[in-house]
């Protein structure tokens, strides 16, 4: 089976209620990026790719459809199967693992659909088929954040994560301590997310004042040195999300004691391939991780879903979707929803989700055919 087509769509994620708000900004509307191939036998399948906006990462939308025209054409004629794409792509261009995620995602997509295999099967096997969701303020006021933390612990979430930074610490700290005083008993699990907005010493500051609330930082900081200055000063766990970019640099903070776990965005570490190997990596030192993205539709939370469905429970800290954030589905029958804080895994060849192509109108970009 070889590759026959690619095609290449951009499509606008308006922020329902918006504007979702972080460290680094605010978003009220998102142009997602969506790759279609096509084998000889006529088998398709669909990837997605959905930066937050430029400041929140290094990609964006725009950069990650240059980087698909520059390997599309290339990929032309290639086996359609994932491990053969993946390598192809990396001898087209280097880096922008963010763009070849999206390909990445399509190509077991593909495979799945051509074999009749869900995607979980491809990457080892379901252990679940009803993932656990969290779920993310966005940065707000205390006493709205509070009260959001009520409504999200009513619905059922098992772990809610906190936006932060950004602001005066101060106003972080009130926010934390009234979530605490709402959640506190429940079992919800808690994360304060500093998407990197928090200096060092606003972080140790937080550790000293809240000894008492057992959250765990989420990349609190902005760089790797900033995590290992804080390291050894803090009494709470430190996840890190934006820092881990590719696979070097999880194996040299999962190896060095760095982290206690990892937000991971199945875009940023490049697809599914990768996502499989940090998932066997984070196994094999017994750190909890996340299996999410940034942004995104129907394709992007079906691949969070299948491989959050593989990871072994105790290390799973759930799926974040912007589902809630969004409207409507690209798959109207098999679209992903949260119910009662968790997602049913779809269980149909491929990823599960066969989207309404003609929501995306005409292609930005078409290779091959």
């Amino acid at each position: 089976m070889k590759l026959k087509e690619v095609h290449i769509y951009s499509h606008d994620l308006p922020v329902k209620n918006g504007p979702y708000t972080m460290a680094s900004g605010a978003v009220w509307a998102l142009d997602t990026t969506l790759v279609k191939l096509v084998s000889d036998t006529g088998h398709v399948g669909w990837g997605e790719t959905c930066p937050v906006g430029p400041t929140y990462a290094e990609a964006h939308a725009d950069g990650a459809r240059a980087a698909l025209k520059v390997m599309a054409e290339g990929l032309i004629g290639a086996e359609a199967t994932p491990g053969t794409l993946r390598r192809k792509m990396d001898t087209l261009l280097t880096g922008h693992n963010y763009a070849k995620a999206a390909l990445d995602i399509a190509a077991y997509d593909l495979f799945g659909k051509s074999l009749g295999v869900n995607v979980a099967d491809l990457l080892g096997g379901a252990v679940t088929d009803r993932v656990p969701s969290y779920y993310a303020t966005g940065v707000g006021a205390p006493d709205d954040i509070a009260r959001l933390a009520k409504e999200k612990l009513d619905e059922g979430y098992p772990r809610l994560q906190v936006k932060v930074g950004g602001r005066p610490v101060e106003i972080d700290i009130e926010t934390i301590s009234k979530v605490w005083e709402v959640v506190k008993g429940s079992g919800m699990r808690l994360a304060v997310d500093g998407n990197r907005g928090w200096t060092t010493r606003d972080a140790l500051r937080v550790s000293r004042e809240l000894p008492h609330v057992p959250f765990i930082m989420e990349q609190p900081c902005n760089t790797v040195q900033d995590l290992e200055k804080i390291r050894p000063q803090v009494s709470h766990g430190i996840y890190m999300d934006e820092n881990s970019v590719d696979l070097n640099t999880v194996i040299s903070a999962a190896g060095t004691g760095l982290v206690d776990g990892f937000g991971m965005k199945v875009t940023r570490i490049g697809g599914l391939t990768h996502m499989r190997t940090f998932r066997d990596i984070c196994e094999a030192r017994n750190l909890p991780h996340t299996c999410d993205d940034s942004w995104g539709g129907d394709i992007i939370a079906a691949a969070c879903t299948q491989i959050s469905a593989t990871v072994k429970p105790e290390l799973c800290e759930g799926v974040w979707l912007a589902a809630p954030y969004i409207e409507g589905n690209y798959d109207a029958e098999n679209g992903i929803q949260i119910v009662g804080g968790h997602i049913d895994r779809p269980t149909g060849p491929g990823l599960g989700v066969t989207p309404d192509e003609a929501l995306f109108g005409a292609p930005v970009a078409s290779f091959g055919g």
